[in-house]
């Protein structure tokens, strides 16, 4: 029976990011899996579960689920806590004895922790899901330059431009050290064939990255809404960021003509805009406020609130600016058979098929979203039609297979 670690750089308990809920969501399938015995090591950084002298915190009566504080350098992903490295992690995993340890993440919890499991077992299979573009982009692996541009490759130079407080060999050898200890990885794992094309492009080997998406829960599946309403409601869900677009979707709807929006309501599901400094937030908050009638803000939701918040609308609006890797409100959108409207870049492009399970519209442009709000609300068939289209997501339980395949050397 194979013996498997998961390490995330959180727990879904006290972080609702889209990594660490795929890690655990693995972990839980593999944990009542006859083909192995599975444990959860997760940073918290929750002053709630410190203990003076002990390392690690237990999370479950079976002692499956693990915690442990942890930081690293944002810049090179380096850990900050070399006890962790030296004693604490190589004494748990002589403990658990892995035979393969998949890790859902480096943040949070180090790249030196790739050659600390190497060292420690040697003969492990060690796998790591790339989730975003933070190795390649130390602007918050956004790839998204200051001026607004979309950045096609990082370059010691360009990274310079975009950061000027750090000088371009800082940024060649923060690739350097990166690359140097991600050696150690035996497979990657991508969500996406656009994300898998960028880290090739970078350096790490083609033949290494293996495209597995995560999978979603087969659980309740929100049921649709009345398809002779007259109106259509478009929701938009997850965190507000300034690279989420949610300004341009906001400046879209507000240019819709008054007979037009009066045909079409449009929700905004999720928070997060007040984290932000400088004018995003206000600028936010102007928009909600001076909006028309038909805009409704619904404000942050947990996990469990999904398949009710889902319900209520016909559409999922994903307008980011970044290239976004396998954005996982478009997973759940299909799950509930809601239609995607999205940018027409990077892993939104590429998860959903334009004219046959959503639309596409420019990156970035207001008017361009505008006109395809229009052509929906004018066709109220649209709606029927591409979700006739939608294809089911993998479930977790089909992409813990595909992992599995990989734990046993069988790919």
């Amino acid at each position: 029976m194979l013996r498997v670690l998961i390490i995330a750089h959180a727990h879904p308990d006290f972080s609702h990011g889209g990594a660490e809920i795929a890690a655990y969501q693995l972990f839980e399938h593999l944990r009542k899996s006859a083909e192995c015995d599975a444990w959860f090591l997760a940073c918290h950084q929750h002053p709630g579960f410190a203990r003076p002298g002990a390392a690690f915190a237990i999370r479950s009566k079976d002692q499956r689920e693990i915690l442990y504080d942890q930081s690293t350098d944002y810049f090179d992903f380096s850990a900050s806590n070399l006890r962790f490295l030296a004693f604490d992690l190589p004494a748990l995993l002589r403990e658990i004895r892995p035979d393969v340890v998949h890790f859902h993440h480096y943040v949070n919890v180090g790249v030196e922790t790739f050659r600390v499991v190497r060292n420690e077992l040697p003969t492990a299979r060690i796998l790591l899901t790339l989730h975003e573009f933070l190795a390649i982009c130390n602007r918050q692996g956004q790839m998204l330059k200051t001026n607004g541009r979309l950045c096609e490759r990082a370059h010691p130079q360009d990274c310079h431009l975009c950061m000027p407080e750090r000088p371009p060999p800082d940024y060649f050898l923060r690739e350097r050290y990166i690359k140097s200890l991600f050696s150690e990885v035996d497979h990657f794992i991508s969500p996406s064939e656009f994300l898998k094309a960028r880290y090739a492009a970078w350096g790490l080997a083609a033949e290494r990255i293996f495209v597995i998406e995560n999978g979603q829960p087969a659980d309740v599946i929100a049921p649709r809404r009345d398809s002779g309403s007259a109106i259509q409601v478009f929701g938009h869900f997850g965190q507000i960021t300034p690279y989420k677009g949610v300004d341009v979707l906001l400046a879209a709807f507000a240019r819709l003509p008054a007979r037009t929006r009066q045909r079409c309501r449009l929700q905004l599901h999720g928070g997060g805009h007040h984290g932000f400094p400088g004018t995003f937030a206000r600028r936010i908050e102007q928009a909600i406020a001076a909006g028309p009638q038909e805009l409704i803000y619904r404000g942050p939701y947990q996990p469990q609130d999904l398949p009710r918040r889902m319900a209520g609308v016909d559409w999922v609006i994903v307008p980011s600016l970044w290239w976004e890797n396998s954005p996982m409100v478009i997973q759940e959108a299909f799950r509930h058979g809601r239609p995607v409207i999205c940018s027409n870049i990077g892993g939104m492009a590429e998860k959903v098929r334009d004219g046959v399970d959503g639309v596409h519209f420019a990156v970035g442009d207001p008017d361009a979203l505008c006109s395809v709000l229009c052509r929906i609300i004018d066709n109220p068939a649209l709606l029927d039609q591409l979700q006739a289209g939608i294809a089911p997501p993998p479930t977790i339980a089909a992409t813990a297979r595909q992992c599995l395949s990989l734990y046993r050397g069988d790919r």
